[in-house]
């Protein structure tokens, strides 16, 4: 099958827009650094570089509709760059084959370390030292590859909760990358949910992958308004605008006393998301800042 390859970069700031641009005309959209910055101390250690731009990227079918959806794409992006949000470049578009993209993105990726959690994609040999909890993770199109600040963010204020309660909900679960990482660190159970059925998919497969299927529970669909079942820890790597809008959903499913670590927060709108979190009855406990990027540990205190 032949597809269209839709690229834009785009700067740290503009990627959540022009995701959503891109998102609208193809199902799932994956991001990737342009520069990444390698440990001295271990070349196969990186990081990216986040003074540099990102590639946004995302495959359309080739048929009838895909004139449309490129005209349909290059005008919203025309419309983001006439706002002047932050550096956004033209819409790159090529035609590839199944072989030619399905493992292209592979190249971006090197195994991360992120205190204990090391992250190693499925495709390469890592050694562990023996205080080290590996997570091998295949992220497909599914975004979560433990490469962006969110994520780290998330997985350095996860490792920070001791003792690791048993059981754990992940919103907007991705690749599944933080639910497998409060299994690994000691939770006995992990229920995950996501509205891309693509994040799904990829969840499932990552927790065959790393032997933790009969532990972590997957479904697409998103937050329901009222809550079931109330957790001791709750983990939300979204967006701004979605987690204000989630704010009392989120704090109906954290346990009295229980944790809710949040992300994907634009340092310029944390102190709207704080504030939203705050009147939904959770305390902000502690925060990591990286670059633009904001991630939150909140505690439910009523």
């Amino acid at each position: 099958m032949r597809w269209l390859e839709l690229s834009v970069t785009a700067d740290v700031e503009a990627i959540e827009a022009v995701s959503e641009v891109l998102g609208r005309v193809a199902t799932g959209s994956a991001v990737y650094p342009t520069a990444l910055i390698r440990d001295p101390g271990d070349e196969l250690v990186a990081r990216e570089d986040l003074t540099a731009p990102y590639v946004v990227t995302a495959h359309v079918a080739h048929g009838p509709h895909a004139a449309d959806a490129v005209d349909q794409t290059e005008r919203a992006l025309w419309h983001l760059q006439a706002f002047g949000l932050r550096p956004v470049g033209p819409l790159r578009v090529r035609t590839v084959e199944d072989e030619d993209w399905a493992d292209a993105w592979k190249e971006h990726y090197v195994p991360q370390r992120v205190g204990r959690i090391v992250i190693v994609p499925s495709w390469v040999s890592e050694p562990l030292a023996q205080h080290e909890l590996g997570i091998t993770l295949d992220p497909g199109m599914a975004f979560g590859t433990g490469l962006h600040p969110t994520t780290r963010g998330c997985l350095d204020l996860l490792q920070l909760i001791s003792p690791m309660p048993e059981a754990v909900l992940d919103v907007g679960c991705g690749s599944g990358i933080l639910a497998l990482a409060a299994l690994r660190l000691g939770a006995a159970r992990a229920v995950a949910v996501d509205t891309d059925a693509l994040a799904v998919t990829a969840s499932r497969e990552n927790a065959e992958r790393n032997g933790l299927a009969d532990r972590l529970s997957v479904s697409h669909g998103s937050l329901p308004a009222d809550a079931e079942v109330r957790f001791p820890l709750v983990l939300a790597n979204l967006v701004a605008a979605v987690l204000i809008e989630l704010a009392p959903r989120l704090a109906a499913h954290v346990a009295q006393r229980g944790t809710l670590v949040a992300s994907g927060i634009i340092e310029p709108r944390a102190a709207e998301v704080i504030e939203r979190l705050n009147d939904a009855g959770l305390e902000m406990t502690d925060r990591r800042d990286a670059g633009e990027w904001v991630s939150l540990c909140l505690e439910h205190r009523t």
